[in-house]
């Protein structure tokens, strides 16, 4: 069974910023997923920012996750190697199944900007109750590449052989399938 539309299928889409130091005003990561996002055609369903507290992150992404008009969840930040970054830590449990490739290929593409040092990067990708969840740096840089290489491509359900959007909830495309 094919894996693609012939028509553009707008996804809705939450943004969380995990960080000790940014807010709306200079949370540019964020703001760069936002704007694609709503470029392509997707919902902005809901943004916040809130610190890299390990609990709170895992309450908002799990309230996320359950809620579901909320199809997407991109999440920037605290995903490095420093003791505060605890994101992996406060997702992967809620995840029902994870998409190594997203941070596989993540840390190939991000080899050709900053060496060696993307082996310290624990971006990573899963599915929870039809709902997918990445997590990428909070440099802008990092979400550019993660959005225009990784993730526009696969929110768009007319990109083939396959996509994401056939996986997630409440789409023409999931309907479909059953």
């Amino acid at each position: 069974m094919s894996h693609t539309s012939d028509v553009f299928i707008p996804l809705n889409i939450a943004v969380l910023t995990v960080s000790d130091t940014r807010t709306l005003e200079t949370d540019t990561s964020g703001q760069y997923l936002v704007g694609q996002l709503q470029q392509e055609g997707h919902n902005l369903i809901d943004r916040q920012i809130m610190p890299d507290n390990l609990y709170q992150v895992r309450a908002q992404v799990a309230q996320w996750i359950a809620d579901d008009r909320v199809q997407a969840v991109l999440i920037t930040g605290g995903t490095g190697f420093t003791d505060r970054d605890s994101t992996p830590e406060a997702v992967t449990c809620l995840l029902d199944r994870i998409i190594e490739g997203f941070g596989e290929l993540f840390r190939q593409i991000s080899h050709q900007d900053i060496g060696t040092s993307t082996i310290q990067s624990r971006a990573f990708a899963g599915l929870a109750n039809r709902t997918l969840v990445c997590c990428m740096p909070g440099s802008t840089n990092a979400c550019r590449t993660a959005w225009e290489v990784i993730l526009q491509p696969q929110l768009d359900a007319r990109q083939g052989p396959c996509n994401l959007v056939a996986h997630l909830t409440q789409t023409p495309a999931c309907a479909s399938r059953g």
